[in-house]
């Protein structure tokens, strides 16, 4: 069993943010990542972030990515990165299990951070097995990293601002997007990604969801259905579109599971996408040592998950008695990032979960 002063369980923003902080804070750190690619989400993000210069503003996903990776080039020497990994199990003496390929593996760390993202949430309907209905993820991946084509007419159901950027994707690749459905009654994402679709003439249609679909050895046909204001069916309103792709983007849910299964006390609050870990303002969960950032404690954006991860390097060496030398401006900096990424409208569900889970704002 080899011992470690930090692991930190997942290789996307958050996890590549806090260990360059880490080691920043001189600390030896094993980065585990389950995926093939360190990056997380950003490796099949091809659009521009917004926000500040801090936040790589006007930088593309898959660009972030490289300059995450390539900040933890110099500290080679204190570093350890291991890839194509599933955590099995971690302990509450903060001993971790793994396996890679047939390779079973036992560490024990002084901290840990787990920072393992989040999963897409699935929609229930007749039919929705049929080849040829997929996440939204599934398709970033498919035509950003691989280069396919998952239809020549897609569905998209969801108007959050994964589901509009997908969809402008896609008719970039060449495929025509017939509809965006969304069962509550206004746009779930920011204006500027659904405005590019209705210049390019996809209706959005609101109180509307997916019903069921039809095919044999793919999707062919969907029929969708209008919803009252309390999300009932309205009967007669029936309508079908013809499509060879479905793409479902109704949101993520924190991939909560090895903090569950180690004993750390969980929350559900509905407004941070479900189950999420109970934790103090320093990142801390209710085991000792044991932190967490990113979308497992609740769904943001990248850019949060980033500046979390930042604060949670920082919190997870100083309780190890390593303080970065730029502590107090690090984390007065990283508090302040935060606060400005979740003010205005697209940040009130943000600030309600909090508010229920008994955090700070």
């Amino acid at each position: 069993m080899r011992e470690r002063d930090l692991i930190i369980v997942g290789g996307g923003p958050a996890g590549l943010s806090a260990a360059k902080i880490a080691l920043e804070s001189g600390l030896s750190v094993t980065l585990i990542e389950r995926a093939h690619d360190l990056g997380g989400q950003l490796v099949k993000q091809t659009h521009k972030f917004f926000g500040s210069k801090s936040e790589y503003a006007k930088t593309r996903g898959i660009d972030i990515a490289k300059i995450l990776i390539a900040d933890l080039e110099a500290y080679s020497s204190k570093l350890e990165i291991y890839q194509d990994t599933t955590v099995l199990a971690m302990y509450p003496d903060h001993v971790l299990t793994a396996i890679q390929g047939r390779n079973y593996m036992k560490w024990k760390a002084k901290a840990i951070i787990i920072a393992t993202g989040a999963s897409e949430k699935f929609l229930a309907f007749e039919n929705n097995d049929i080849p040829g209905i997929y996440g939204a993820g599934a398709i970033q991946t498919l035509m950003n990293q691989y280069g396919i084509m998952p239809g020549s007419e897609v569905v998209m159901v969801g108007s959050g601002n994964i589901g509009l950027i997908v969809s402008y994707q896609l008719i970039q690749a060449g495929v025509k997007v017939k509809a965006v459905l969304e069962a509550s009654d206004h746009i779930g994402g920011y204006l500027v990604h659904a405005s590019k679709l209705v210049r390019l003439g996809v209706p959005i249609k609101t109180n509307t969801t997916v019903k069921r679909a039809y095919g044999t050895t793919k999707i062919e046909r969907i029929d969708t259905v209008r919803l009252d204001p309390q999300w009932q069916e309205v009967e007669g309103s029936e309508e079908s579109i013809d499509c060879d792709a479905l793409c479902i983007s109704v949101g993520l849910s924190p991939l909560h599971q090895l903090l569950s299964m180690s004993g750390c006390e969980m929350i559900y609050i509905n407004e941070l996408g479900g189950l999420v870990p109970k934790k103090n303002e320093q990142y801390e969960t209710t085991m000792p040592r044991v932190f967490a950032c990113g979308d497992v404690t609740g769904i943001e954006e990248a850019s949060s998950a980033m500046v979390e991860g930042k604060l949670a390097g920082l919190m997870a060496s100083y309780s190890l008695g390593y303080e970065h030398p730029q502590f107090e401006t690090l984390k007065a900096e990283t508090l302040h990032q935060l606060q400005n990424l979740r003010q205005g409208p697209c940040g009130i569900k943000i600030r309600q979960g909090l508010e229920k889970a008994g955090e700070a704002l």
